[in-house]
């Protein structure tokens, strides 16, 4: 199981390394856009669609990452002050009940429209912006799938723990 884990682990770890750039290109492709339209008065809009392009990407792609690192928001009050042993009981009732059921969902229910964009594929969202719409709707099944196997993989993780006493 650690053996699974720790390779799903590398896939996010990388996707993250490389996604976490997409945050500098979208402020300085924003900072450009903002010196081109009030110093000079030009605007662009394959320009403005990149910036939503690499915002795109650094959510959908990074989140994965976030799971892994363990940094997605928790609501749960009880959960910080939980044994290991709670914790990964919690965990996998998350995973099991929330994630899994709902990142499936969304590649079952979004699959068709990338399928549809990618056969002709889409052009810009807006005259003049990037004709590579299938691309941005690529990212919707891209963050289950990424969502999927760090779940799949901290799932696995909880149960080892679970399995292995669980600690304090």
């Amino acid at each position: 199981m650690t053996a699974f884990s720790d390779r799903v682990d590398v896939i996010n770890r990388t996707v993250g390394a490389v996604v976490r750039w997409c945050a500098l290109l979208m402020v300085l492709l924003q900072f450009a856009l903002v010196v081109l339209r009030y110093v000079y008065g030009v605007s662009f809009i394959y320009l403005n669609e990149g910036v939503l392009y690499l915002h795109g990407a650094l959510f959908m792609l990074g989140a994965g990452y976030t799971l892994l690192v363990d940094g997605h928001v928790r609501v749960d009050i009880f959960y910080a002050r939980a044994s290991r042993r709670a914790r990964a009981i919690i965990d996998i009732g998350g995973h099991l009940l929330l994630l899994l059921p709902s990142m499936t969902v969304l590649l079952i229910y979004s699959w068709p429209s990338v399928r549809r964009a990618w056969s002709i594929f889409e052009g810009p969202i807006s005259v003049g912006g990037i004709p590579a719409s299938f691309l941005l709707k690529s990212l919707i099944p891209a963050f289950c799938i990424l969502l999927v196997i760090q779940g799949a993989a901290n799932l696995a993780r909880d149960i080892g723990r679970l399995r292995d006493g669980g600690g304090a």
